[in-house]
């Protein structure tokens, strides 16, 4: 988690690539995958109740051979245990410098650096509120892919996806369930977020994570790994990205059939 702090965990020449995006983006989050057989042990050290956590639903939408997530384009949809849903379109990487002004002013649109061991990453994300059951309705086809998103970002896929595909041609990828849990851990003066993410094949993602103002980013990676390597984390262990798993494995299901 405290990869933008360490010389050792990314390298000397993309620092200063590293500082360019931070000072370019809206937050930054810091994120750390545990290895999932060790999910029992941490959960006690860092005194997380499971049964506080929430359900969640998250549905992508791509091609069987991921021609979005080829161009740097993420298309989802999220549903959210006793709340509503969202959408997103999700433009990764990008260069804040580079992004239009009129995406950039909208109140819809962020820009977040992720930040992990080995690693970083810049996206951009159009974000839109949207009810739950509609969401459900277009995963069982009684609802156009379409309408889940709004005008704002049926134009940005535009702008972005390949000529001539349309939302309503994309493959559902999904669902995969997620149990999210914000809490508190003594010794530690900020939130952290636990997502545990469970596929069809029955492997897992444990990741932990906090947010933070772009200025605050090195040392809150600092206290960060600090308080984690205290707590027993193995802050060494390989990391994985959630989305592009996902994507992996709900593509290569699509393409079989």
């Amino acid at each position: 988690m405290a990869a933008a702090t360490s010389e050792r965990l990314i390298p000397a020449e993309k620092l200063p690539e590293l500082l360019e995006l931070i000072e370019g983006a809206d937050s930054v989050e810091l994120k750390l995958t545990v290895p999932t057989g060790d999910r029992r042990a941490q959960a006690q050290s860092l005194g997380v109740d499971p049964l506080d956590s929430q359900v969640r639903q998250v549905y992508f939408f791509d091609t069987p051979d991921l021609a979005l997530y080829e161009n740097g384009l993420v298309m989802r949809a999220r549903r959210v245990q006793r709340k509503g849903g969202d959408s997103v379109v999700k433009l990764r990487p990008v260069v804040p410098a580079e992004l239009p002004d009129d995406l950039r002013d909208s109140p819809n649109f962020g820009i977040e650096v992720d930040a992990m061991p080995g690693g970083f990453v810049c996206s951009g994300s159009l974000k839109r509120a949207i009810d739950s059951k509609d969401i459900w309705r277009a995963a069982l086809g009684e609802r156009p892919l379409r309408k889940l998103f709004s005008k704002e970002q049926r134009a940005l896929y535009d702008a972005h996806a390949p000529e001539g595909l349309a939302i309503d041609d994309l493959s559902i990828l999904g669902p995969v369930f997620v149990l999210k849990l914000r809490f508190s851990p003594e010794g530690y003066d900020r939130k952290l977020v636990a997502e545990l993410w469970l596929y069809p094949d029955n492997s897992m993602v444990l990741e932990l994570s906090t947010k933070c103002l772009p200025h605050e980013a090195f040392d809150v990676a600092t206290q960060t790994r600090v308080f984690l390597a205290e707590k027993g984390v193995d802050l060494g262990a390989e990391q994985e990205t959630k989305t592009k798993k996902a994507l992996e494995f709900f593509a290569a299901a699509a393409a079989a059939e």
